[in-house]
Formats: C-alpha cells, sequence, structure tokens
C-alpha cells in the first residue's frame, strides 16, 4: 500500500507558505502522491445534493475560495521533485476536454511525468448553470466522452474528433505527456455509472469512502472492485491494470486500547480507520488486497508519524500497483 494526502485548497491553510512547506514534506518523507480538489465558483445558494453527506450539505466554511487545481499543480510541481501530483477530483465537464489535456500535458511535461488525472462527474448543478457547462443531466455522457478524447491527445498525432458532444478538424495536439500511454486517469465515484466508467476507460479508482451515505467498508469496497473488474474484462482489458484507491481520513493513535475508544466516539464523518501503527494503517495482506493499494489521507498533519511508523514497514511488504501509483521508496 502506498499513501498520499490532500492538500487545503480552500480556507486559513490555503496559503503559498504553508503549502509549500507541505509539498516540500511530502517529498522529503518520500509519500507517494499529493492531491488537490476542484470548485470553480460557489454558489450562495444551492439545492443539489452533496452525496458525501447524511444531511445533504457540504461543509459549512466550503465558501472561502477554491484555488484553482491546475493552476495549483504547476507551483506544486516547481517547489517538489519526486511526489506525485494529482486532482481529487476534477470535475472534467467545467472544462474544454482539448484544452484540459494541453495543460496537463504541458504539468506532465514540466514535472517530469508526475501528474495523475483524478476525474469526476461532478454533483453540483448550480455550478454547472454558473459555468454555462453541457447540461448537467448529461455530465456522464459528456464525461466519458471528454475522457477519451483526452487520452487521444495524449497519445495520437495528430488528432481528430467526431462525437455527440464535441467536434474537431484534424488539429496537431503537442507537446505529448512524459508517461508512457500518457497521464494516468483515476476516476471518482462508487455509483455504477462510475464503476462501470472506471473497468473501461480508467487507469484507477478514486472513491472517497469515509462519510454516510457513501462511506465504504473492506467487504462492500471488495464488492465494487469485483464490478469494475467485471466491466474491464467486457472492454478486453485487464483488470489487474486497475489502480485501487481510497480518500478517507486517516488517525493514527499510540495503541489498539486508545484506537478502540476513538472509534466508539467517532463522528459519522469521522475517520475511517482508526488504531496503532503500523497495523492500522496497512492492515493484514487479505485487508489490503480488500481496501485498494493507494491511501489518501485528507489529513496533513499526520504525514511525519505516519511517515515515520509507517510507511517503513509497508515499504518492507512491496507490492505491485498499476498505472500511476509508485512505490513512495526508492
Amino acid at each position: 500500500m502506498h499513501f498520499g494526502f490532500a492538500l487545503p485548497g480552500r480556507g486559513p491553510l490555503a496559503r503559498p507558505d504553508v503549502l509549500v512547506k507541505l509539498a516540500e514534506k511530502a517529498d522529503a518523507l518520500r509519500y507517494s502522491s499529493i492531491f488537490v480538489t476542484d470548485h470553480v465558483v460557489i454558489p450562495t445558494a444551492y439545492d443539489s445534493k452533496y452525496p458525501y453527506s447524511s444531511s445533504g450539505k457540504a461543509a459549512s466554511d466550503w465558501d472561502q475560495g477554491y484555488l484553482e487545481p491546475l493552476a495549483l499543480m504547476s507551483f506544486l510541481a516547481g517547489v517538489t521533485s519526486r511526489v506525485r501530483l494529482g486532482t481529487s477530483v476534477l470535475v472534467v465537464p467545467y472544462r474544454n476536454p482539448v484544452v484540459t489535456a494541453k495543460m496537463l500535458a504541458t504539468l506532465d511535461v514540466m514535472s517530469g511525468g508526475r501528474i495523475i488525472l483524478g476525474a469526476g462527474v461532478g454533483w453540483l448543478r448550480e455550478e454547472f448553470e454558473a459555468l454555462h457547462s453541457p447540461p448537467y443531466e448529461q455530465r456522464g455522457r459528456v464525461t466519458d466522452e471528454y475522457l477519451r478524447l483526452m487520452k487521444d491527445c495524449w497519445t495520437r498525432e495528430p488528432v481528430e474528433w467526431s462525437g455527440t458532444h464535441y467536434r474537431m478538424g484534424r488539429v496537431s495536439v503537442l507537446p505529448k505527456p512524459v508517461q508512457k500511454g500518457g497521464i494516468p486517469i483515476w476516476t471518482g465515484g462508487h455509483t455504477d455509472a462510475a464503476l462501470r466508467r472506471t473497468g473501461e476507460l480508467a487507469d484507477g479508482w478514486h472513491p472517497i469512502g469515509h462519510r454516510d451515505p457513501a462511506r465504504l467498508y473492506p467487504a462492500e469496497y471488495a464488492e465494487k472492485v469485483a464490478v469494475i473488474h467485471g466491466w474491464a474484462r467486457k472492454a478486453g482489458r485487464d483488470a489487474k491494470d486497475i489502480t485501487l484507491s481510497l480518500r478517507a481520513p486517516l488517525e493514527l493513535v499510540p495503541n489498539r486500547p486508545h484506537a478502540t475508544g476513538r472509534a466508539r466516539s467517532a463522528r459519522p464523518d469521522g475517520a475511517l480507520r482508526r488504531g496503532s501503527a503500523p497495523e492500522s494503517a496497512q492492515g493484514t495482506p487479505e485487508r489490503v488486497r480488500l481496501t485498494g493499494r493507494h491511501a489518501m489521507t485528507k489529513r496533513p498533519p499526520a504525514a511525519v508519524p505516519l511517515r515515520a511508523r509507517v510507511l517503513p514497514a509497508q515499504s518492507r511488504r512491496g507490492g505491485g500497483l498499476g498505472r500511476g501509483a509508485e512505490p513512495p521508496f526508492e
């Protein structure tokens, strides 16, 4: 299993000095990846239901302003040299797919091949409308087509496209990404459509799984992985090439009794996994197979103890991964 964490993209910690320190720390501590998230505008009022909260509402402080993720990744690429840089997730229908492909390819070249595209369909109708994006009801089909077009932009030359949602005559799209086969795409979500999308065209699965009503426990995660693998086989793909990941808070405590007490008092939106390091973060080999091989926590302050107590043991254990998930140690 390999570990990464999400950087603060909004609020009082979304400052250049803080982001530089966190990114440099991730590089120095041999983390596998750091991720940034995506909102372009925040409606002052909305009726859309947030899928990762039992209340249907996003966090009360989410209107603090999000840094644009691709611009932020460019900044982070300049202060790091090894750690991979990803989106968790980029809402694909919000942006022109050819421009997005060009920007990501440029980032991949300038970073030395370290980019991961975490891709999602979005959930906030009001944001779609404000951006004059494709119709909200068509966002899944638009995402599928845009991702396929972006792959062509990364792997073909010249590129020509005649689809339902985008048309383009024969053009040259350069530069190409450094990474062979293009930038790895990790699709978010765990609806039936998201599982199909992952199996048919993605390089990895990147769900959020720590909040009701979308909490993912190991057995359910494994069931959904089986569905993804089924779609991959139908598409003529090798299911083993699909990287499995999970975004969830991770809390490290001194020992198992402490972990048990913390788990009993946990809030519904609290950490999905608690326990003493290194066992709680790694799990047994069977549990790792169930819950994925790339874990991402949204709590950067855990970076130092995680590196000191978990990653060395995990490095000794080893294990292969798909595209976009490099080992945390060289």
